[in-house]
This record gives C-alpha cells, structure tokens and sequence, in this order.
C-alpha cells in the first residue's frame, strides 16, 4: 500500500510493537489506518526495544497479508535516539509510510531519508513535531519532500521546555499554532495530538473548545464517547483527546482521541 493513497485519513489507531496479538486485532475497528509503534508503547531500555522489533516486523507483515487494503504505519523511536538505526530493519517496502518522532530540522529530514536509503526505502514521512526545535523550525521541515504529514506532541513539547501541562492548554496555544500555520502554508494534513489522557479529557475534549472551530460535538461524561460532525477528521489511538477541524484541501487538523468516536 503506497503512502500517496492516504492523502487525509480520519484515523490512526496506535498498538505496541511488542504486542503481536493487539496488532492483529487492529482492523476490527476499521480505522483509516494503523501504527504499530516501537517509540512510547515500548519501554525505553534496550532489551525492551530489540525484543519489540522482531515482533513488530512480522506482526506488520501478517497484517498486511490479512488486511491489503489497510494502510499499516510504522512509529520508529527519534533519528538522535540510540535505538533509531536498529528500528529501521524493522521496516518494509510494503508500509505506507514510516512515523518518525522528534524531528528538529530539516537536516533531521535528510538524516532519514537518506538512512532510509541504505535500506531501500523511499518511504513518505508523518513528521512528529514535539519539541522546542521542531516547532521553531516547523516550516522548514514541513516542507521537504519526503514529508507528507505532521501531528504536534503537545506532551513531549511541554516536557522538552521544562514546563507542565495545564487544564487549559495555553501552554501549547503558540507552539500548536506555529505548526498549523507551517503545515497550512506547506499543504501538509496536520494531526494534532494531546497525548495526556487526563488533560485531553477534561480540557482538550471540553465542547466549548469545538465551536471556535466549527466541528458540532458532543462529550458524554458517562461514557466518554464522543459525537462529531458527519466527515470531520480525526485521529484515534485510544490514549488521549484533542479537538479536531475538517480536513482541508491544503492542510487540516485531526482528531487524538481517547474516547470512542461516533460519526
């Protein structure tokens, strides 16, 4: 499945790299497409990440073989991380793209792509932007061609500067701003992603944070579903919420979602 097919998902729904039997459970939810994920679902030592990849390796490919038509991602940990190099024997020609967190520069892009290379591999990029660095220079990375989407970690982010989360996520109003702007300006879909459960339900889920941008939704508190708009984009791994906007021919934003979403 070529990356080029899934111009504007609605969804992504996350598993850990080292859990073959959640990875095969994935399209019961039928989702846009799937990440299996070798960065934060996997514990950060270095047994923990080699026993991950051989799993995640042949989970993706039973995946692919069991559900053709299913866009099947692969998160490998960030290009300046001791485990990057290793992660990306894990990867195939067959994935329609490979995440790659804590990009800082476009020079970060050429890293990847060029390591890429000496794997045979030209896959598109979904650029995670989720420190200080990577949000300054949102536009230059944005922009390089390997790039096809974002999503701005509002957690790594706040923890990259030293500072807290708070209810009402001001402390991310600017940064998450810089990156719809540079992905708008770029033509990339932008996902945005909270990834506190607890900030992202009680702040980012808040309905009065859904009017501004005119995405009629509804949040009920007994069963943390969510109703939006018929055709509203989001984005889903079950973890964490986060307002959402229609896609957008140039850009858009996507749903993070900890609760289930009904269209």
């Amino acid at each position: 499945m070529s990356g080029t097919r899934l111009a504007r998902p609605r969804s992504l729904l996350f598993a850990p790299g080292n859990r073959a039997d959640l990875i095969a459970k994935l399209p019961r939810a039928q989702p846009d497409a799937v990440v299996i994920d070798l960065e934060d679902a996997v514990p950060g030592t270095p047994e923990a990440k080699a026993a991950a990849r051989p799993v995640a390796r042949d989970a993706a490919r039973n995946l692919i073989a069991a559900a053709p038509h299913l866009p099947v991602f692969l998160r490998v940990n960030a290009p300046h991380s001791p485990y990057f190099a290793d992660d990306l024997n894990v990867l195939t020609p067959e994935l329609a793209g490979v995440i790659i967190p804590k990009l800082e520069s476009a020079a970060d892009v050429r890293l990847v792509v060029n390591a890429l290379a000496t794997h045979g591999l030209n896959l598109p990029i979904l650029a995670g932007l989720e420190t200080g660095a990577g949000v300054w220079n949102a536009h230059e990375i944005l922009r390089e061609d390997a790039v096809r989407w974002a999503y701005f970690g509002a957690e790594d982010y706040t923890t990259d500067l030293g500072g807290r989360r708070t209810p009402g996520g001001l402390e991310v109003l600017y940064a998450r701003s810089q990156v719809a702007l540079a992905a708008q300006i770029d033509g990339q879909l932008l996902i945005l992603a909270a990834d506190a459960p607890l900030i992202g339900l009680t702040s980012d889920c808040a309905p009065e944070l859904f009017t501004p941008l005119n995405v009629p939704a509804q949040l009920d508190p007994e069963t943390l579903t969510l109703t939006v708009q018929p055709g509203a984009a989001f984005y889903g791994d079950r973890q964490s919420g986060e307002p959402a906007i229609p896609a957008q021919p140039a850009g858009g934003a996507v749903l993070h979602s900890s609760v289930a979403v009904q269209t």
